[in-house]
């Protein structure tokens, strides 16, 4: 699932410190060591579940001999009332956990939920959808697997693994031309397998790019272009390049943009638009 288990073992790490500190003094206070309890994750809220697998993941960080029953997997649809998961352990596990695993999952499952509401919209057309760079510093590792389990792609992770001359790179290096090029010899010098992608901004960038691009331009970003805009963009790239349709692009407009016949549309909003979904973590008392 996570291409780097040990990023997702640190966020956890880190996470859990952030909130226990010098200890859990609620538990501390009125639950004896070492006794045991089972909990529910209960769903409040209908739409697209993710998160199970980061909860698991969660107990067991706390305590290896947990009993973990799973209901639903990520990407189910979900409605309310229904159960997801119950987890027998210590319940000072349970109760140091439990505000953790409701916050990745709450915030996981609105995003995915969000993702798959786009991907209806993309249903019949070949444009494929992907998400941003627009995160929750440290948390991007989950809110990109949201997009993932919503049916979304996942853009680059991070400025490492992509090069996008966007235009405040473009504006510093002095143009279109010298960004390009620049960038192209920094890859051969470096021997680096990246791709790179360009934004244009207007029909005059999309010729310079289709001049001066070939064998070292992969991607063409179409930035704040209308459909029609774009239609005319794509006329003149003629399938040279992959094209990516961004800005200004949401649930009332995405259908146009993929009309269009764009390879990729962005949406900055599938992250930091959604809205978390109610979920909750109940003790059952035998």
């Amino acid at each position: 699932m996570f291409t780097n288990e040990n990023r997702l073992e640190h966020l956890i790490k880190e996470a859990l410190l952030e909130d226990i500190g010098t200890g859990d003094h609620s538990t501390l206070s009125c639950i004896p060591v070492n006794k045991k309890g089972k909990a529910v994750l209960k769903i409040k809220q209908d739409g697209i579940l993710a998160g199970v697998r980061v909860a698991k993941e969660i107990f067991l960080q706390e305590e290896k001999d947990i009993v973990f029953q799973q209901y639903k997997r990520d990407g189910d649809s979900m409605k309310a009332g229904d159960i997801a998961f119950e987890v027998e352990a210590d319940i000072h596990t349970i109760l140091k956990c439990e505000r953790l695993v409701l916050n990745c999952m709450q915030r996981m499952s609105g995003i995915a939920t969000l993702t798959h509401e786009f991907v209806d919209k993309l249903k019949g057309y070949n444009s494929k959808l992907l998400d941003t760079r627009k995160t929750t510093p440290n948390f991007r590792l989950l809110e990109k697997e949201a997009v993932k389990i919503g049916g979304g792609t996942n853009h680059r992770f991070g400025l490492y693994d992509m090069i996008m001359l966007k235009d405040n790179h473009i504006d510093f290096c002095g143009g279109l031309e010298a960004a390009i090029n620049k960038a192209y010899n920094y890859i051969e010098k470096n021997n680096l397998l990246l791709k790179i992608e360009v934004e244009s901004r207007n029909l005059e960038d999309i010729k310079t790019i289709c001049k001066i691009g070939k064998g070292k331009v992969d991607r063409i970003m179409l930035d704040n272009f209308s459909p029609a805009l774009i239609v005319e963009a794509l006329a003149i790239i003629k399938g040279e390049f992959k094209t990516e349709a961004s800005g200004g692009i949401g649930l009332n407009n995405i259908k146009e943009y993929a009309a269009t016949g764009v390879d990729f549309i962005s949406v900055g909003g599938l992250i930091h638009q959604a809205k978390s979904l109610d979920l909750s973590l109940k003790a059952v008392i035998v």
